[in-house]
């Protein structure tokens, strides 16, 4: 291999990645490439957030303080989507050894104290902490897209099931339950 560094203003850049296997290799690939993807979404846009779960647990502190001002299923889905958003945190401090319970905890008390909506997880220290401090950020786009691509995918999850409820409703026998659709037919004993 030739390596040729130190060029002034370079028109192209090689990385190389190497693996023990190609499977290693390959997702070292997808990763990198991956990372490249988020910093041109974060220099194409302009804008990014603190990131390491703090986006999330703030959204989800948030929309369960609006849950509590509505009613009836709404409020119960307005919930379930700030749980759903806190997968993240929680797979963070998981993935970083933590107690994910306690992880969770911390981070919904320093959310509910003012000054602590950049708290996240971080898990090279494996403790939540200020992650704007950190410099731990992400590109807007990225973030916008993901939320998006999970909601599109519940919503369709949602249609099926109804949909599914729905036929199974035009099947059902016409007679009470557990007589099979008798009718008015006799029966032998």
């Amino acid at each position: 291999m030739v390596f040729v560094e130190d060029c002034k203003n370079p028109k192209s850049v090689s990385i190389l990645i190497r693996g023990g296997t190609q499977h290693i290799v390959d997702e070292s690939e997808r990763a990198l490439v991956d990372a490249i993807g988020s910093v041109s979404s974060a220099m194409e846009l302009g804008k990014v957030l603190v990131g390491a779960g703090s986006c999330e647990a703030e959204v989800a502190m948030r929309l369960r303080d609006f849950a509590k001002t509505i009613g009836g299923r709404e409020q119960l889905a307005i919930e379930a989507f700030a749980e759903a958003l806190e997968v993240i945190p929680r797979t963070l401090a998981e993935t970083a050894g933590m107690d994910p319970i306690d992880a969770l905890v911390n981070l919904r008390s320093a959310h509910a104290q003012k000054g602590g909506k950049y708290v996240g997880v971080n898990v090279h220290k494996g403790r939540v902490e200020d992650m704007k401090n950190a410099r731990c950020l992400e590109p807007l786009q990225v973030k916008t897209q993901a939320i998006d691509s999970a909601s599109e995918v519940a919503e369709m999850i949602l249609r099926i099931d109804d949909i599914i409820l729905g036929s199974s409703k035009s099947k059902m026998p016409s007679g009470p339950p557990g007589m099979g659709g008798m009718g008015g037919e006799g029966m032998d004993l």
